[in-house]
């Protein structure tokens, strides 16, 4: 396996667990906690959840940042010289960088939820009428984050298909000669 293949299933295996993890929690976890038997346990379950999920999260984000490195050393020539990588490079990088923010404060968000124990909520990311503010208020937020998350990491998969198709030998010449003509 070269350096550039494993970099690429660095990124690729990583980006994938990455947006795949959230959509599920989102789908899934957060609205299966509040079939709990007492709305006091609904969030512990949403938390055991999450909790889990979170160093899984935590490698295939470092995996995925990695294989992009990697990915950057190995193409640094592409990105001087092809036209059209550099920029799809930079896009990759502020969606990577928002991927990151969002998902860092959503768990300094998780965490402020998850400190307190045995509060009433109707599930994950929906708060009970008796719900304390100050979890309300995490919880509200993550109900968009949980969302925002796999929408950014979506766009990742999404833009790095579109720059795999750029490595293709022909595109590398058609980029090449768009860039030395202009």
């Amino acid at each position: 396996m070269t350096r550039n293949t494993l970099s690429r299933s660095l990124h690729d295996l990583g980006l994938s667990a990455w947006f795949g993890g959230t959509l599920a929690n989102a789908v899934a976890l957060n609205s299966a906690a509040s079939t709990a038997q007492h709305d006091t346990d609904t969030g512990a379950v949403a938390n055991v959840g999450w909790d889990r999920w979170t160093p899984v999260n935590a490698a295939a984000i470092g995996a995925h940042l990695i294989g992009s490195i990697g990915q950057i050393k190995g193409n640094k020539a592409r990105i001087k010289d092809q036209e059209g990588v550099a920029q799809m490079a930079l896009a990759k990088t502020g969606l990577t960088a928002a991927a990151l923010g969002l998902t860092a404060y959503g768990r300094v968000l998780g965490r402020k939820v998850a400190e307190q124990q045995r509060v009433p909520v109707a599930s994950g990311t929906r708060p009970a009428p008796s719900t304390p503010p100050d979890v309300a208020a995490a919880q509200k937020q993550l109900r968009l984050l949980q969302w925002a998350i796999p929408g950014v990491t979506g766009a990742l998969v999404v833009i790095s298909s579109f720059a795999g198709e750029q490595e293709r030998p022909s595109e590398v010449k058609k980029g090449l000669a768009k860039r030395i003509v202009g």
